[in-house]
């Protein structure tokens, strides 16, 4: 065995003569300092006496208390808003919130005729509900859906038009108003419908609108609100939506205290688990001094049960039964399915482990459950996918971009037919009568031809993309049970009232506009909720489709997880503090006071202040002997700490670290707080971060981030308990029992690269040959008792960096202040640097809390406010008296787009020598929000204002930064994409929408969105004209409007 250990040296090379040669030697010394980087640490410092008086140390460690609470009026936060609970039956909570100063009291029995009578028995939840809208008080309900909620504000529409009021009725989109119009127009028929796009009826008692319409109607004054009596949100958990929540905020502070309200949502937490759906009725209360009610049920009329499906696994697991018991056991077993699959990673030549992996059986697994689910009778099923791209390529390639194994799958799910004969001539009716509005040319789109074959069979696709033409007829369809299997976004789980007997998801990760992250539990409420159709199913099924990479922990707490509390997304815009400015009644200020943002913060500063002062004692408790010359001896070893970092980010940069890692090499590495012994490199790649679906791949660039994964052969303690494959192993330390294993890691983990290699068998699948090549690494360790030489960051990797040159320098000069400093070789050094670490722990937990309770205090956003003014003022939007001037008047009228940028186009005569499509394709960069891989070919005439908008773009990004209010430039100018400005020109120029298409590879669906996002921003467009009585640009927004409205673009909804 001696001999063959020998042999593995044959590929020894680069190896430095280390004892012989002094200045290699010294630089391997220097080298190491990078390992004890990472344990040691940084200096700030200023050297102190080494001895000092106990109580002088003592005074200087304490931490006075400089809070400043005589402003704060305890009681006000805890007594201001007074809760009641009020007893109802089982199954069902009610909860009132009053406001300071008012009595609290007990609902009455409505006497006389209700205003609408049901032909069934109402819930309990129901009838607290309309008690509650009989008495003429706010309530928010919360159901699950399809457990009729929309029951509450049938009641609250037909109480207002007996009582002779107007009411109105806000969604979050636009589809949900069109389908609610069509709902209550049948029901009331005095009802009205406001998008922006479509109105009809706009003198209607009920009117539905989304609420961004019903925002610019309270800026704006309208007389309509004179006349209301209800206000009905529907999802209104929606207000936590980072980009348009805040719209609902300034919604609700502009409506008048006499308004009343109804508050419809699927997913706010029981206040008996997260009080946050009390505390949104306590915020109502306090802004419009009048009661709001909570009232909750977890009731479901159709119970549901829960399943995992393992990738690659035989069966599904059911892990939360109808009555909402978690079921452990079975849990474990799919986790334990998933594991075994992990495993199966082991058997390749490399005998590689863990790690990040790239299997990608969703497609196969996808196929196999649909059929069950078909073969079982538990259809029709709504399958839930997170990106456009997968809903289709999981149905089969409506588009050219299609892949193989697209193709390959598409093949397979068409051989699936759901639908009779007889289904099948209804399909064909209501496709043909749905198709009868397109012209003959749009009939022949790719997208609406590949899809009737699909429609036939039974299978439906619903997602953003699509054009809005198929996805209403697809919801019809599916609500007239002819598509059994629906591929769709989470978007068809928001409002649309389309439940399923099952609800399969495929996947647990999803983009949520920055980064790819798990599912969240209150997005799986939300979307598992549309299983179960009440008074048809008896149950309703959801299946969760988990693949190795899901951590144990969180797929527990998806499937059995709370809802997302509402919190709030209020942030300013220039839109609302110019409203404000115009306004003279309110001003800015006004609403930032009376924001839900501000209310969660304030009322929270019991709580900060309690945790402040228990800080500050903790602090101020704990008394270390010697501690100023403790902290320059941390000090120093934070700044190597930091150094460190430093230089490890160097040496593993790809551009140097990449030659050096040939099969053999010996390489360091660290985990966290795990140091591992010497291991050897085996192989590495090149892997894909973020990638299209979640997936990980081999690496594009173009695609997302890259980074290196080197396989190393590590002595490891294995854990065959363990399910999570993506955890690194252990070392193995003191002589610990373990398993010599190839692990997968990421390159940024290495510590230490060694000249030396091994040779490395060819198949290490063998545990013989891995603890061959383990004992080979020993010998090394024995022949270089200092460790095995390292290579040398400058002389061999060529770092040539000056900033890494100084690094060096600044350790070697740190190092030797460690060493001289008096701690380094006291006894008790340990004991001291221990305690006076866990000191600063406490101390910047305690400097956090100081933070938070500050903050808590202040009004919240008041500096940003005062930054946008000041930025205001300086490009003359309004005086410093705060005065709105013309271009102020004028960007108030643009709520749907940037009216800072757009105010500055037009004032600077950018739109007047602009023909009617050249300024409709300008203004298309402000309403694309799709990215495409193929960047447009502008024509002069079109580059050229598009220069002139960036130009103007980087001015006021500047302005900006100038008022410290800092707005990256390049980051503002890359908002407004110009990847539509040439399909708007030529669709102005007279294409037809099939040429359209053939010009970009972005969804048909997605550009109809924009086109009509489009055609409202230049109906703002007309109205700012008007402002500046410029009727030449008047004339010029309006011609453009009727460019570009026609054909499929503005066909009809077929619920209008």
């Amino acid at each position: 065995m001696a001999n063959s250990i020998d042999d593995l040296f044959d590929c020894l090379d680069e190896t430095p003569e280390v004892v012989d040669n002094i200045a290699e030697k010294e630089f391997i010394d220097k080298a190491n300092i990078a390992d004890k980087i990472l344990f040691d640490s940084e200096s700030r410092g200023i050297k102190r006496e080494y001895e000092e008086e106990k109580e002088e140390n003592q005074k200087k460690s304490k931490v006075e208390d400089d809070v400043q609470v005589d402003d704060i009026n305890f009681d006000e936060f805890k007594e201001r808003i007074v809760v009641h609970t009020i007893d109802t039956i089982e199954a069902c909570t009610h909860e009132v919130a009053y406001p300071p100063g008012q009595t609290y009291i007990p609902l009455q029995p409505h006497k006389g005729e209700p205003a609408k009578k049901y032909a069934f028995a109402l819930d309990p939840f129901q009838k607290e509900s309309i008690l509650c809208v009989d008495n003429n008080q706010s309530v928010l309900v919360s159901a699950h859906t399809s457990a009729g909620k929309t029951v509450v504000a049938e009641y609250a529409v037909a109480l207002s038009l007996k009582n002779k009021q107007r009411v109105i009725y806000t969604t979050p989109i636009k589809a949900l108003s069109n389908q609610k119009y069509r709902e209550f127009y049948d029901e009331f028929k005095d009802v009205g419908l406001v998008t922006g796009d479509v109105t009809i009826n706009p003198s209607a008692s009920c009117l539905i609108m989304t609420t961004e319409i019903l925002r610019n109607m309270l800026y704006r004054g309208s007389e309509i609100m004179r006349e209301v009596g209800w206000v009905i949100f529907d999802e209104i958990h929606y207000m936590r939506d980072k980009e348009r929540g805040v719209v609902w905020e300034e919604t609700l502070i502009l409506l008048p205290h006499n308004v009343h309200f109804v508050f419809l949502s699927a997913t706010i937490p029981n206040a008996t688990t997260i009080p946050n759906a009390s505390q949104f009725a306590e915020w109502v209360a306090h802004i419009h001094q009048q009661p709001c009610h909570v009232v909750y049920t977890d009731f479901r009329p159709t119970p549901l049960q829960h399943f995992i499906f393992p990738a690659g696994g035989q069966g599904i697991h059911m892990v939360v039964d109808e009555t909402g018991t978690f079921k452990d056991e079975n849990f474990n077993t799919a986790m334990a399915c998933l594991q075994s699959v992990g495993d199966a990673s082991k058997g390749d030549t490399r005998g590689r482990k863990g790690g990040f992996g790239n299997k990608d059986p969703a497609n196969s697994d996808i196929f196999k459950m649909v059929k069950m689910i078909m073969e079982r009778d538990f259809a029709p099923v709504i399958v839930f996918s997170f990106s456009k791209k997968d809903c289709e390529q999981i149905v089969t390639f409506l588009r050219c971009f299609s892949k193989k194994d697209c193709e390959l799958y598409a093949t397979q799910m068409t051989k699936l037919d759901f639908n009779t004969t007889a289904e099948k001539q209804l399909v064909d009716e209501v496709f043909s009568n749905a198709m009868d509005v397109l012209n003959e040319d749009d009939r022949r789109l790719p997208q609406v031809e590949n899809l009737l074959p699909l429609l036939r069979r039974g299978i439906g696709i619903h997602h953003g993309g699509l054009l809005p033409i198929l996805k209403e007829t697809i919801e019809i369809l599916f609500g007239e049970g002819l598509i059994k299997a629906l591929f769709a976004t989470e978007t068809f789980s928001m409002g649309l009232n389309m439940p399923a007997r099952t609800v399969l998801f495929t996947g647990v990760r999803k983009f949520d506009g920055s980064d790819y992250r798990w599912l969240t539990s209150g997005e799986y409420i939300q979307m598992s909720g549309r299983a179960g159709r009440r008074g048809l199913d008896d149950k309703g099924i959801v299946i969760l489709m988990v693949d190795e990479k899901v951590p144990p922990a969180a797929g527990r707490d998806i499937v059995k997880g709370l809802p997302d509390p509402i919190n709030s997304a209020f942030h300013l815009t220039y839109n609302m503090v110019l409203n404000l400015l115009r306004v003279e009644e309110i001003n800015p200020e006004f609403m930032l006071e009376r924001s839900f943002y501000q209310f969660q913060n304030q009322a929270a500063i019991p709580g900060l202040y309690e945790n402040y002062q228990t800080k500050l004692e903790d602090y101020n408790k704990t008394y270390i002997e010697k501690e100023d010359v403790i902290a320059v001896y941390y000090d120093i070893r934070e700044e190597l700490n930091t150094l460190g970092k430093e230089f490890r980010t160097y040496i593993t940069k790809s551009e140097y670290l990449l030659p050096f890692l040939q099969p053999g090499r010996l390489v360091k590495i660290k985990n966290n707080e795990d140091e591992y012994d010497w291991g050897a490199v085996i192989n590495f790649k090149k892997i894909l971060e973020n990638a299209p679906g979640g997936r990980k791949g081999r690496a594009n660039p173009a695609l997302g981030s890259v980074k290196i994964q080197v396989d190393l052969l590590l002595h490891v303690v294995t854990d065959p308990s363990s399910q999570d494959t993506d955890v690194i192993p252990k070392p193995c330390i003191n002589n610990q029992h373990g398993e010599v294993e190839v692990v997968a890691v990421d390159s940024a983990l290495i510590t230490h690269i060694s000249s030396v290699r091994l040779y490395v068998p060819n198949d290490l699948r063998s545990k013989d040959n891995r603890r061959g090549m383990f004992k080979a690494i020993k010998e090394v360790k024995k022949r270089f008792p200092e460790g095995p030489p390292l290579l040398d960051p400058l002389k061999d990797m060529k770092i040539n960096d000056d900033k890494f040159v100084d690094i060096v320098k600044k350790i070697e000069i740190l190092e030797k202040k460690m060493y001289s400093h008096p701690l380094h070789k006291d006894p008790n050094l340990n004991t001291l640097y221990s305690t006076y670490e866990k000191k600063v722990v406490v101390k910047n937990e305690l400097a956090d809390a100081k933070s938070k309770l500050e903050a808590a205090k202040s009004v919240l956003q008041l500096d940003e406010l005062k930054c946008r003014k000041r930025i205001l003022r300086r490009m003359g939007f309004c005086t410093n008296t705060d005065v709105i001037l013309m271009k102020g008047r004028v960007a108030c009228e643009l709520s749907s787009a940037d009216e800072l940028l757009i105010t500055e186009l037009i004032f600077n005569g950018v739109f007047q020598q602009l023909s009617s499509a050249q300024a409709c394709a300008l203004l298309s960069c402000f309403v694309c929000d799709e990215k495409s891989n193929q960047f447009p070919k502008l024509s002069e005439e079109l580059s050229g204002p598009l220069r002139q908008m960036q130009d103007l773009a980087r001015r006021i990004a500047k302005v900006s930064t100038e008022c410290k209010f800092p707005l990256d430039e390049d980051s503002y100018v890359e908002r407004f994409k110009p990847f539509l400005m040439d399909i708007v020109f030529s669709w102005c120029n007279g294409s037809t929408f099939s040429d359209l298409c053939q010009m970009t590879d972005i969804f048909e669906g997605s550009i109809i969105r924009a086109m009509r996002r489009l055609e409202e921003l230049l109906r703002q467009m007309v109205q700012a004209s008007k402002t500046i009585g410029n009727t030449d640009l008047e004339d010029k927004f309006n011609n453009a409007i009727k460019l570009i409205k026609r054909d499929i673009i503005f066909a009809s909804s077929l619920y209008l």
